[in-house]
C-alpha cells in the first residue's frame, strides 16, 4: 500500500495550526495584525518568532506616557493629586528604566531626545488641562474579557486605559490615550472596533441599558474625540468579529501583504518579500 507523505504532512500541519488556535482568546491587536498582514500574524502568534527589532522609540514613548497617566490616576484614586513636577519625574524614570539605545527610530532625522521631550509635553499639557482629575475615575488598565457567542467558543480580551463614570451625563466613559500625530476623521472613529468591544464588557458588568461614551485623547493635539454605539451595533460587531476569527482559523497560506507599513515591520528579516 502506498503511503501519501504529502497528504500526511498537510494533515499534520493543519492539525498543528488547529491546536495553536484552540482555547485562544483574541484581542484587537491580534485581529488587526491578521487583517494587515496574514504572514505577520503567523510569525507573531503561531510561530512565535522573536523579532530582530523588538521595540521602536515610538512604541516606547507610547508605553511611557500610558504608564505615567496610569500612575497619576492611581494616586488620584488614593486621594492624592501629584504635583506636575512629580508626574514629570515619574515619566522620566519610566522612560529611563525601559529605554535602550538599540531601539529603532522610525522617523528619519529624529533623535531619542525628541521623543522624550514630546512625552514631557504630552504630560504637561494633559495635566494642566485635566487637573484636579475629578472625573470620577473607577479603574485604570482594566482587563476585560467577553464571550462573543452564547457557547463561549469565541472570546475577546483587552485593557481599558481608564474607565470613569460621568455623574453629569450618567454615562460610563471608556478613555483611550493616543500618542500618534495623525487624527482620524469622525467616520473612522465611529467605526472603531476596539473601544466598541470594550463597551460590550462594561455593559455586561453594569447593564445593557447603560450609556457608554467612548473617548479618545489625542495627546499630540490636546483634543478629545467622542463616539457611541447602540446595542444593535454592538451585536452586529460581535457577529463581524466571530466571522473574522473563523477566517483566521481557516487560513492555510498566511500570505504576506506588502504595504507602506512594511517599513515599520519587525519581521522584515523573516519575510520572503524582502
Amino acid at each position: 500500500m502506498l503511503f501519501n507523505y504529502n497528504l500526511t504532512f498537510h494533515k499534520f500541519y493543519n492539525l498543528r495550526l488547529s491546536l495553536k488556535f484552540m482555547n485562544k482568546i483574541y484581542s484587537h491587536s491580534k485581529i488587526e495584525t491578521f487583517e494587515k498582514c496574514p504572514l505577520k500574524f503567523k510569525f507573531r502568534y503561531i510561530d512565535k518568532l522573536i523579532p530582530e527589532i523588538e521595540k521602536s522609540i515610538e512604541s516606547h514613548l507610547g508605553h511611557s506616557v500610558h504608564k505615567t497617566l496610569e500612575w497619576l490616576y492611581i494616586q488620584v484614586k488614593n486621594n492624592k493629586v501629584p504635583t506636575l513636577d512629580e508626574t514629570i519625574k515619574y515619566f522620566a524614570e519610566e522612560w529611563e528604566q525601559n529605554y535602550s539605545s538599540e531601539m529603532v527610530i522610525v522617523k528619519k532625522g529624529s533623535i531619542p531626545e525628541d521623543y522624550f521631550n514630546k512625552g514631557v509635553e504630552f504630560i504637561v499639557n494633559y495635566y494642566k488641562k485635566h487637573k484636579p482629575f475629578d472625573d470620577n475615575t473607577l479603574e485604570v488598565e482594566k482587563r476585560i474579557t467577553i464571550e462573543l457567542d452564547e457557547n463561549g467558543e469565541y472570546k475577546f480580551q483587552g485593557f481599558i486605559d481608564r474607565l470613569s463614570y460621568n455623574t453629569k451625563t450618567n454615562e460610563y466613559e471608556i478613555h483611550d490615550y493616543k500618542t500618534a500625530n495623525n487624527i482620524p476623521n469622525q467616520e473612522k472613529i465611529d467605526n472603531d472596533r476596539q473601544l466598541a468591544l470594550y463597551s460590550i464588557a462594561i455593559k455586561n458588568l453594569f447593564g445593557k441599558d447603560k450609556e457608554i461614551c467612548l473617548v479618545w485623547h489625542y495627546l499630540a493635539h490636546g483634543i478629545k474625540i467622542h463616539s457611541k454605539r447602540t446595542n444593535q451595533q454592538l451585536e452586529k460587531l460581535k457577529e463581524e468579529i466571530i466571522e473574522l476569527i473563523k477566517k483566521i482559523e481557516s487560513e492555510k497560506q498566511f500570505l504576506p501583504n506588502k504595504t507602506k507599513l512594511c517599513d515599520w515591520c519587525e519581521y522584515r528579516k523573516n519575510c520572503p518579500v524582502f
